[in-house]
């Protein structure tokens, strides 16, 4: 079993190195990432396919084996992304809130890194590619545990960014992977505070609730996106059927796609039969509330795709394409339904009507909150923001989108001249 002590000490001393590394060093590791990626393509494909071979006779789902599978044209697209990272600004040392206080002391903000960070997440090995990269360029550390499935295809790409790190004259502990699968280190590192500062498990709710019942470690949670979408007395059909379509049939497996659509009861006999029609288009699956599911028999909707929702459907994060449909009096009930069975990700109401909309962004305690949009844009790259590692839907420290700058902290820098405190 490999000592997870040894390598938490280690990346602990490899970030007191990057966070005093400039930023042109810092880049010029990313490109050199970025550029095998694309010459030891070969051996990366190789690696990836024995993991494929593996989770094939372990009978892997088929998301699973889709989120496994590498080839050349993902390699080129990680590549381009890690040389979009390395293009933009570096948070590591901005100045900001700058004063001057009455007694002449000068303050200021600093950003700096936060360190060393770990990740546990499943069978994406592009995912070790994306956060370990994105937290160079903000001065931390990384020690990342993917599953075992990804166990190949993460030792070469941990080798090739460890090697970039050594022609740099960095630590190559800068970045390090886990491969032992063993749970019981899961838990161990989760113990491991001396030496990590943050943690974000990035899986489903089980690994999430195992984490914070284990952690020693401050947390950054999300990705759980039991997400929905209100459709309000004062909306236009034209619009919610394209919106609807978006947020649950474009990405079914992605965390900020609905999986309850909730209809204002005046608007139901207008919206949900034509939405029901679109979406079984797609092959969606139906679960309705007794209500919806009167209202469809009297327009004639009968399909084996369309089911009786049961009470543990609403709150349940499908990841497929399986949506709960229930019928809500109004804007306030709706408010309540999202109370309680959401995860505070993402969450949104299509109306005509301001007065309605703002009560909802109001009550509503989301990490975003949409108004007339798809859930599907809480995603960095459609909100201005670069390249993500997460999206977080707890309230402290990251919020939303977790991206370079939630990758830092900052510290306070004040400036006297001799200055005592009387």
């Amino acid at each position: 079993m490999i000592n997870l002590n040894e390598m938490g000490q280690l990346a602990y001393e490899a970030s007191r190195t990057l966070a005093r590394t400039a930023s042109a060093k810092k880049n010029r590791v990313l490109a050199e990432i970025a550029k095998s990626l694309r010459t030891r393509q070969d051996e990366v494909l190789a690696a990836n396919t024995l993991d494929m071979e593996n989770g094939y006779q372990l009978g892997l789902p088929p998301l699973s084996l889709e989120r496994l599978q590498l080839n050349g044209h993902i390699l080129q697209e990680l590549a381009a992304n890690v040389e979009r990272i390395a293009a933009l600004p570096d948070p590591v040392g901005e100045i900001f809130e700058q004063g001057l206080q009455k007694n002449g002391l000068r303050t200021s903000k600093r950003r700096v890194p936060l360190g060393v960070v770990a990740m546990i997440y499943e069978a994406r090995p592009t995912v070790t590619v994306d956060v370990a990269t994105l937290c160079l360029k903000a001065g931390n550390a990384t020690l990342l545990r993917g599953g075992n499935e990804t166990k190949h295809s993460n030792a070469a790409l941990g080798a090739i960014m460890q090697d970039a790190l050594a022609n740099a004259d960095l630590p190559i502990y800068s970045v390090q992977i886990i491969d032992d699968p063993a749970r019981a280190l899961v838990k161990q590192l989760l113990q491991l505070d001396q030496y990590v500062d943050v943690l974000i498990p990035r899986g489903g709710a089980s690994l999430q609730k195992f984490c914070r019942d284990h952690s020693k470690i401050p947390l950054i949670l999300g990705g759980t996106g039991v997400c929905h979408l209100y459709v309000d007395q004062a909306s236009d059909l034209e619009k919610v059927i394209p919106v609807v379509r978006n947020a649950k049939v474009q990405l079914p497996n992605g965390c900020n796609a609905i999986e309850t659509l909730l209809l204002h009861r005046a608007a139901a006999p207008r919206v949900l039969p034509e939405v029901a029609v679109d979406l079984l288009k797609y092959g969606a699956e139906l679960r309705v509330d007794e209500e919806a599911w009167r209202l469809l028999h009297i327009f004639g909707l009968v399909d084996e795709q369309i089911k009786l929702a049961q009470t543990s459907d609403f709150g349940t994060e499908f990841l497929a394409l399986i949506l709960a449909v229930r019928i809500v009096q109004d804007v306030y009930e709706a408010i309540e339904h999202i109370t309680y069975y959401g995860t505070g990700h993402s969450d949104g109401i299509l109306t005509n009507d301001a007065a309605v909309a703002e009560v909802f962004v109001q009550a509503v305690d989301s990490a975003a909150v949409f108004v007339n949009a798809s859930t599907r844009f809480n995603d960095a790259s459609h909100l201005g923001l670069e390249a993500e590692i997460a999206l977080s839907n707890q309230k402290l420290h990251a919020r939303g989108p977790i991206t370079l700058r939630e990758l830092t902290t900052y510290k306070w820098v004040i400036e006297g001249d001799g200055h005592v405190r009387l």
